[in-house]
């Protein structure tokens, strides 16, 4: 498994409707690519405007392939992408380690 990560800033004010946005997207269409295992959003504390999302894929092609060069991608972008003050960074994770949870 993979985790893609990406850190997403938005323009100011608009934290209720991305919000709204970023679910719907990610829920009606990255979750439907295969490959797609799950996912977390996180908010900044303090930058508000800032935005994590961690997506796990079964492999790195099931997102740098199947779903970034589809049609999806596409429908994903135009649900989130108005929202954003830059383009987002995006880059893939392997786990290393994992330790016990509390």
């Amino acid at each position: 498994m993979i985790h893609e990560l990406a850190d997403i800033q938005i323009r100011p004010g608009t934290q209720a409707e991305f919000e709204a946005a970023i679910a719907h997207g990610v829920n009606t269409v990255i979750a439907q690519a295969q490959g797609f295992e799950g996912y977390e959003i996180r908010k900044g504390i303090e930058a508000p405007e800032r935005y994590l999302l961690m997506i796990r894929w079964t492999s790195l092609e099931d997102h740098t392939v199947g779903f970034r060069q589809s049609e999806a991608f596409a429908q994903w972008r135009a649900i989130v992408g108005p929202y954003f003050a830059q383009p987002p960074v995006v880059q893939h994770f392997t786990t290393l380690q994992e330790g016990p949870r509390r």
